[in-house]
């Protein structure tokens, strides 16, 4: 924690946002100036996107939203014990937080509240002229998706997906081997969220195990509106951890899109069978019937002929995984398992530890700032994803991962919904770039100069 705190004092920050970032679209702050920014959702992971921006001299907290009370103190006294001024406060209803938009004094926005809320907050930021991060997933349904998109080229404000596993560092290490061309020409991925989310996190952080079994109104953190989606959507409701990785390293919306996708889901009992284990068959939830297959798989093809596989297996018991796979024409990357083969230079048919070929090809920022990461949450991406938020906010410039992105990666849950719907009917993607993925360049992900 010092030791992040020091380098980003002793830094002249023009950040890691801006590192990966293209040329600018508009003026930048001048000076001294510092990022004025609002939180709204100061839950378990708003709180921690509060605490690695406490770190920063360069950016000051000027107003918090929640409708928790018990929230609202937690960050209070992170931000007291940091010697900055008491910011500005709402949470007196569920739309407080528009008044909080009317702030001249607040930049930029980070959005972190329950997932029906993620569309409508940013485009009531995006229109307030704020720029916008929002925690995944960002949209819902289709139409949410197109609010996104159409909101940003309206107001013509910036609008970052925080889709932190992109920052992971075995991650960024796979992705400076893509751009390397160590795997060949790219044919196939995988990737998905699993992760047994039977259980719920408490307002310390700690895990409850057995405490899931309610939900709703008697509900605890996440289990007071997470379950419900469970309950009525047969969906995969989580897509971008392991999405968005994959689609940086394929370039989606920049010289390559999503074409369609067709998904299937298995039949649900993970759910019911914890809540029967630990409340009792008596219990009034057991007699509910959730509508969420346990394990949804969906098929993704793209423009270029590659195909990708997503999972979402979060009812049923099993150790964390998002399950990457980078396949080429001249080898492949999979995390579960660590391993890696490259053709000329694994021994033939024999699969190699990817400790040695992470290490080898270790991204540039991780490589000089990676002890600067440490604690800040997620295994230090955290780290890097807010400060490439605040760094482009500070531009005003297009970020890393933008309102198309955040269309494409959440467009996966109302399309495999529908294709689940129809037995696995294929659904077309639309092209959220108008035809302009043709013609769109890369971001340069590679660079770590500050």
């Amino acid at each position: 924690m010092n030791s992040r705190r020091n380098f980003i004092k002793k830094s002249a920050l023009v950040g890691v946002g801006l590192a990966i970032t293209p040329k600018l679209t508009f003026g930048m702050k001048q000076g001294n100036d510092k990022l004025n920014v609002a939180l709204i959702g100061i839950g378990l992971r708003g709180t921690n996107h509060l605490e690695n921006v406490l770190l920063r001299d360069d950016v000051l907290v000027t107003a918090i939203c929640d409708i928790d009370p018990a929230r609202i103190k937690i960050a209070l006294d992170k931000i007291s014990k940091t010697g900055q001024k008491k910011p500005k406060v709402f949470g007196k209803d569920d739309y407080d937080y528009r008044n909080l938009l009317e702030l001249e004094g607040v930049d930029a926005v980070i959005i972190a509240t329950p997932w029906l809320w993620h569309t409508r907050m940013a485009k009531d930021a995006m229109r307030a002229g704020k720029y916008t991060g929002l925690e995944v997933s960002a949209a819902n349904t289709m139409e949410e998706c197109w609010d996104l998109v159409n909101t940003h080229e309206e107001t013509g404000t910036h609008m970052m997906i925080l889709e932190n596993v992109n920052y992971r560092r075995d991650v960024l290490a796979v992705l400076n081997m893509v751009k390397q061309n160590v795997f060949g020409e790219l044919v196939h991925f995988r990737g998905g969220y699993q992760h047994d989310l039977r259980f719920v996190k408490l307002n310390d952080g700690k895990t409850a195990y057995g405490k899931g079994v309610e939900f709703g109104e008697k509900g605890i953190s996440e289990s007071v509106w997470r379950t419900q989606h469970s309950l009525l959507r047969n969906a995969d409701v989580y897509p971008t951890h392991g999405l968005g990785p994959l689609a940086v390293m394929c370039d989606i919306n920049r010289g390559n899109r999503f074409l369609s996708l067709t998904s299937n889901a298995t039949k649900s009992v993970g759910l019911h069978d914890y809540i029967v284990k630990n409340g009792g068959e008596n219990h009034p939830n057991a007699k509910l019937k959730f509508k969420q297959g346990d394990v949804i798989t969906s098929t993704i093809e793209t423009a270029n002929g590659e195909t990708i596989i997503i999972t979402h297996d979060c009812n049923l018991p099993r150790p964390y995984s998002l399950g990457f796979r980078v396949q080429g024409s001249n080898g492949l990357w999979e995390k579960d398992g660590d391993r890696i083969y490259i053709e000329g230079q694994s021994k033939p048919h024999k699969w190699d530890s990817s400790k040695e070929w992470l290490e080898k090809y270790d991204h540039p920022l991780w490589k000089r700032y990676g002890e600067h990461a440490l604690g800040a949450g997620h295994g230090g991406m955290d780290f890097f994803v807010i400060n490439s938020f605040i760094e482009s906010a500070k531009q005003n410039i297009a970020p890393p991962m933008d309102a198309y992105d955040a269309a494409a990666w959440s467009a996966i849950t109302p399309l495999s919904e529908l294709s689940i719907e129809n037995n696995g009917e294929p659904q077309d993607f639309p092209d959220f770039t108008r035809g302009n993925w043709i013609k769109r360049k890369p971001y340069n992900w590679l660079k770590d100069t500050y």
